[in-house]
């Protein structure tokens, strides 16, 4: 018998509908960092941009996590591998901010999205796991996708592209060490060594860079990036944590929708045809690779299950 408490419940409540809401906010928050990243680039290094970004990030989790977790959230039993992996992630965020001065957002965006290829690539070698056929195809398929984004030899083409094509190998490489992080460390602890590596990096740098800020905007754009990084992974991890990740990894594909949308309202980009039909590739692979990992999980569950004790 249904309690009246549970028929009355919510649905606005549901793990599923709160997942979507902060995959929502990150396609709009990691996007919108990039195209303040596109705009401020004309003014600012690079170094400068990516302290900023680092700053406001470390600032992000201090406030979040630093009052319940205490000192305890920069304790690592990984602490070489997560500083490691915290230097490569930087250096994927300078590749993107560097190659964001000429590549449009959405372009940058759909390329980006090729990591998770990469990380299969990868698998195989550096965490012992098997690719299946399907995978593969999906592989291939989306690395031609990309190609077909990046136009190569096209008058659309920017060599500046392939620096997006290289990011989205580091933070593949990121991806795996994150892997082989999950089962020494707490989602929050990584985090916070992700931001604050990258801001020990940059603010060792930034005296041979710094720049005043031109203006009141400037300075509000400046202050606003690492909180928009910072709020941006956030929300894309509390979606994980509070839905089952077969369900939440399709709606990352949202932030391609949030960068072309800001893309043409911001700096009047629109995608061509080409773009479109690569970009179309690219998501289509990689839900195929996400529902062959669902249809496998489930595989495994069901022979779990119908095994005896």
């Amino acid at each position: 018998m249904i309690r009246k408490d549970e028929a009355l419940e919510d649905p606005k409540r549901s793990p599923l509908v709160i997942a979507v809401l902060f995959m929502l906010a990150a396609a709009i928050l990691i996007p919108l960092l990039n195209a303040e990243v596109k705009y401020l680039g004309v003014f600012y290094p690079v170094v400068q941009l990516l302290w900023c970004r680092y700053f406001g990030h470390v600032v992000f989790m201090l406030v979040i996590f630093a009052p319940r977790k205490g000192t305890a959230l920069f304790r690592s039993r990984r602490p070489g591998l997560q500083i490691a992996r915290s230097l490569l992630f930087c250096f994927t965020s300078f590749l993107m901010f560097c190659a964001l001065q000429y590549v449009p957002v959405a372009t940058a965006a759909a390329v980006s999205f090729t990591a998770p290829m990469v990380v299969l690539v990868l698998a195989p070698f550096m965490l012992g796991e098997k690719v299946s056929l399907l995978k593969t195809v999906a592989v291939i398929c989306g690395f031609v996708g990309a190609v077909i984004v990046i136009q190569p030899g096209g008058d659309a083409f920017h060599p500046a592209v392939l620096l997006v094509l290289l990011s989205a190998c580091t933070s593949a490489l990121t991806q795996i060490l994150s892997r082989k992080l999950a089962s020494h460390d707490t989602p929050e602890t990584s985090n916070t060594y992700m931001a604050a590596a990258g801001f020990v990096l940059t603010s060792l740098m930034l005296p041979f860079y710094w720049q005043a800020p031109g203006s009141l905007v400037h300075l509000g754009l400046l202050i606003s990036m690492g909180t928009l990084g910072g709020c941006g992974h956030y929300c894309l991890v509390r979606a994980f944590e509070v839905a089952p990740a077969p369900f939440v990894a399709p709606f990352t594909y949202l932030q391609i929708v949030g960068a072309s949308l800001l893309g043409y309202l911001i700096f009047s980009e629109l995608p061509n045809l080409w773009s479109c039909i690569g970009t179309f590739i690219i998501v289509l692979s990689g839900l195929v690779v996400l529902l062959g990992e669902q249809y496998l999980e489930s595989q495994r569950t069901r022979s779990t299950a119908g095994s005896p004790d």
